[in-house]
């Protein structure tokens, strides 16, 4: 335990600066300082670092915090740990709470059970690499096109036929006979015989925690003989529901490229990083859980789920979807042909097609509403019963305008109102009429401000008063181009003015003073401004992302009216080579809204 005051006596003597100045190059800019995103890939530096409030934030990828915050992201700490390294950095000793007698008895003991594990994984790893013993091991590997270097960086290994190999290995080491059995590497044999190997015969594929310590096994046999897998007990340096196996080795190229591909076998993870995508991980024969989800945070903000493309692989991927978006991360699915796996693909296909899908991802939620929608059928009840099931999954949305889009593409593949799915039935449930949608407006009304009407228009207030007070995102704005960010002509003419600013505004009184603004746009900025300025500060990314989101599915569904009454036109004349154009840009457009 560390007590607060310590904690904040670290805070207070850190200096953000010189500590990410240590990791990477910062030049400044302005009164921040400016470098490029250690956290994903980028050539242009959108990461921001503030010395006034001792803060870190990326525009690009979203992530900020303060000086724990980067320890923790950047070498894969704890909270406690971070602190720990923090006051080791700056000279300050920081104490933790007297552990117990028995505390430190069970601290003892993992660590002797780490060290077992260790010596475990060397024995195995020998007899794979330099033992005529695993000569067969290590054919088998380079027959499914995985090197020695593959096998040397996951440590992987082989255990022998024999009965006592570990055994007499582990007693050689001095290590006692109850503690290797807790481990589950041995166990005891029948009265009068000692113990024998737990695994035996199999390859074995050590799982290492993030601190890089070993702290189970895998094993595979080398034929179709049954069980396949055996795998080693949870014990207590080891819960499966915490654990990823290759997290370890991937988390720098996870870190680096923004996203986790997550794979469900041992083999599925050493095809995808043998093929040169190391920022891959795998759950250890369990589903996913919000352990590991909260473990993954640390590294990135997006996952990208391949799993098997069979019924049983769909259901594990939505199950999965559904603790990712619970969590706050964006989940795709990289979707195969039928009957594939990330080995066979990459070996009947390469590297360049594996890349193609990965790109080609979809979002999980949309994989999963067109699945729900077929699966229930054509049925009022059914229809009814799978819309229920989709508005369940979009409640675990955090962005309103992602959940808004999501609703509209319902209501067009249902035929239900947008704002009774908005509702989720209540309207139905209680006898309201259902509101039928609102006459066209003239272009006069329609260039009106509505304040507070929809997502679309809230995500551009928000971006407005970022433009009032943030000079670094009216750069951003400037190099987009206000068209590509504001749908609304009111709203983009204020926001031209903005960009034309030299300094900050922090109130409305001082941007209807400065400048030259028409009765409409004075009641927007009197409305932005009564937001807390401060709430703003680890979203910025987020609202920038989301009116280029907003913008662009305005265009793309004004596009798709226009396509739908060139096809209409193009059948009644029997021009079938524009129609077939104009169907293949619709479909195309659908499947990209």
């Amino acid at each position: 335990m560390i007590s607060d005051e310590k904690i904040q006596e670290v805070r207070d003597r850190a200096d953000i600066v010189e500590l990410i100045s240590s990791y990477l190059t910062l030049k400044k800019a302005g009164a921040n300082y400016q470098g490029l995103c250690p956290f994903h890939g980028e050539k242009t530096p959108s990461f921001n670092v503030n010395p006034a409030r001792q803060t870190f934030h990326c525009f690009g990828c979203g992530v900020g915090g303060d000086v724990f915050g980067f320890l923790m992201r950047m070498d894969g700490l704890s909270f406690p740990e971070a602190i720990v390294e923090m006051g080791k950095k700056l000279g300050i000793e920081v104490e933790q709470r007297k552990i117990t007698p028995a505390e430190e008895k069970r601290q003892r003991e993992k660590e002797v059970l780490f060290r077992i594990n260790e010596v475990a994984a060397e024995f195995f790893h020998g007899v794979l690499m330099e033992k005529s013993e695993g000569s067969g091991a290590l054919a088998y590997l380079q027959r499914r096109g995985y090197s020695s270097e593959t096998a040397r960086q996951f440590q992987i290994g082989f255990a022998p036929p024999g009965w006592t190999g570990l055994v007499r290995h582990l007693e050689e080491k001095g290590f006692q006979t109850e503690t290797c059995r807790k481990l589950g590497l041995t166990r005891a044999g029948k009265t009068g015989k000692g113990d024998y190997d737990f695994f035996r015969n199999r390859l074995i594929f050590p799982v290492i925690n993030s601190n890089g310590k070993v702290i189970a096994f895998g094993g595979r046999v080398l034929d179709e003989s049954l069980p396949k897998y055996i795998n080693s007990p949870e014990t207590d340096v080891y819960r499966k529901a915490q654990t990823l196996y290759g997290l370890y080795q991937g988390r720098d190229a996870i870190r680096r490229s923004g996203e986790c591909i997550l794979v469900e076998g041992y083999f599925d993870l050493l095809a995808v990083a043998g093929a040169g995508f190391e920022n891959v991980a795998a759950t250890c024969g369990t589903a996913l859980t919000s352990e590991h989800v909260r473990l993954l945070r640390r590294y990135t903000q997006r996952v990208l789920l391949l799993f098997d493309q069979d019924q049983a692989g769909q259901k594990a991927a939505f199950r999965g979807m559904e603790v990712l978006l619970k969590e706050g991360l964006s989940v795709a699915m990289v979707l195969l042909e039928a009957g594939e796996d990330p080995d066979s693909y990459l070996k009947k296909r390469g590297k360049d097609a594996f890349q193609k899908r990965l790109e080609d991802a979809r979002p999980a939620l949309a994989v999963f509403m067109e699945s729900v929608l077929r699966d229930h059928g054509e049925g009022s009840e059914s229809r009814a019963r799978a819309v229920e099931v989709i508005l369940g999954k979009l409640k675990l949305l955090n962005s309103s305008v992602e959940r808004r889009l999501y609703l509209q593409e319902l209501a067009e593949k249902t035929g239900l109102d947008v704002s009774f799915l908005q509702s989720g039935g209540k309207e139905a449930a209680s006898g309201r009429k259902v509101p039928s949608p609102p006459p066209r407006k003239s272009a006069a009304l329609h260039s009106r401000p509505h304040l507070g009407e929809g997502p679309e228009l809230k995500s551009q207030n928000l971006l407005l008063l970022l433009l009032a007070i943030d000079a670094e995102i009216r750069r951003r704005v400037v190099e987009k181009g206000t068209e590509k960010v504001f749908a609304d002509e009111e709203r983009r003419s204020l926001a031209d003015l903005l960009l034309n600013l030299d300094g900050n505004l922090m109130n409305s009184e001082e941007a209807i003073s400065v400048l030259e603004l028409t009765d409409s746009q004075k009641k927007i900025v009197t409305e932005i401004f009564r937001q807390d300025l401060m709430a703003f500060a680890d979203v910025r990314a987020e609202i920038f992302r989301d009116c280029c989101i907003a913008v662009d599915l305005q265009q793309r569904k004004k596009r798709t009216k226009e396509l739908t009454r060139l096809i209409n036109e193009a059948e009644k004349t029997g021009d079938n080579s524009n129609r077939t154009a104009y169907l293949a840009e619709k479909t195309e457009l659908d499947r990209r809204r």
